[in-house]
């Protein structure tokens, strides 16, 4: 029986890929940060089959620890300060986190559990100020965020110890990827937490800022299959995980609310506090080494997705109703 550890277990990712290694047969370790709230609702379904090791990215002694103890087969790190916008309003904190953090887990990886295969999840929003239509591994990175730069940092590290010390390293660079588990503070389950209460009566408006950026959205379970596809191969080799398609904002509000039969124009009200700085406009992946080495395709499209999100939250607010 293999054996994965997973940081970050407690998020969107987490809980899709230990549901998958389960699947597939393995011992799943997760290592969360201790909470004064419990935010375990992700796994929930799977408590009876995981073990939980506390840890923090912040804490090397800790990771050290979980590495020995578990001698795990492979190691996902997926745990970070994800959010862009607060990215901005704690940029050392997400430094620390989203940048060195992954460096101390390479680290404690080499000290304690050196023939470990190891995922870092690295993100389009590398690409930043982008150049050209979409963006493939050989595009330039130019991050425009405390966020993205502190996953290009955990990016190059990444290769650094691939590089330097023989270590099986990976990086995926996944472009936005969504799903009924995403955080309420980003715009897509945001959009659909907003259709659902306004059509089951429980709102009226809803606060959007800008609606022109356009993203590359697919569904995180098709995301994370594609993560143990990349620790499968014989050779490390990094890969841009995308459909290859993009929306804008107002498609995805447009796509949302035509699920309740509703115009999101009704509802919305702009507001400029909601406009992110340095926003991105635009970003396209091309998949091309994925498809080809992986064999990696996505099950589920952009409408099929937003669909999914919005009757996920009716059925959850229709159950908190009653």
């Amino acid at each position: 029986m293999p054996t994965a550890l997973i940081t970050g277990i407690t998020g969107q990712d987490g809980s899709y890929l230990a549901e998958q290694l389960l699947d597939r047969g393995y011992r799943v370790v997760g290592l969360y940060r201790r909470l004064s709230s419990d935010n375990r609702w992700r796994i929930a379904h799977l408590a009876d089959r995981l073990e939980l090791r506390c840890a923090d990215l912040l804490d090397m002694g800790s990771l050290i620890r979980a590495l020995s103890e578990v001698q795990p087969d492979e190691v996902y790190n997926l745990a970070a300060q994800s959010f862009v916008p607060a990215s901005w309003e704690q940029p050392v904190l997400t430094a620390e986190i989203t940048g060195l953090g992954a460096l101390r887990l390479l680290e404690a990886a080499r000290i304690a559990s050196p023939g470990a295969r190891i995922y870092q999840a690295s993100s389009s929003e590398m690409f930043g100020a982008c150049v050209g239509e979409t963006q493939n591994e050989d595009s330039p990175l130019r991050p425009r965020s405390p966020y993205a730069t502190a996953k290009l940092y955990a990016h190059r590290m990444a290769i650094n110890y691939r590089e330097a010390y023989g270590m099986f390293v990976v990086s995926g660079i996944l472009f936005n990827h969504e799903s009924p588990r995403r955080g309420p503070e980003f715009v897509t389950r945001k959009v659909a937490i907003c259709a659902a209460r306004i059509h089951l009566g429980l709102q009226e408006t809803f606060d959007i800022g800008d609606i022109n950026p356009r993203r590359d959205w697919g569904f995180a379970g098709d995301y994370t299959r594609a993560m143990q596809q990349m620790l499968d191969r014989d050779e490390p080799r990094d890969f841009v995980i995308a459909t290859g398609v993009n929306h804008s904002v107002k498609e995805l509000l447009e796509t949302a609310f035509s699920v309740v039969d509703l115009d999101w124009q009704d509802h919305a009200r702009q507001d400029p506090a909601l406009v992110r700085r340095n926003e991105v406009a635009t970003l396209r992946g091309d998949a091309t080494r994925a498809r080809e080495l992986l064999g990696w395709t996505p099950t589920v499209d952009f409408d099929g997705l937003i669909t999914m999100m919005v009757e996920a939250e009716i059925k959850r607010h229709q159950a908190m109703k009653g």
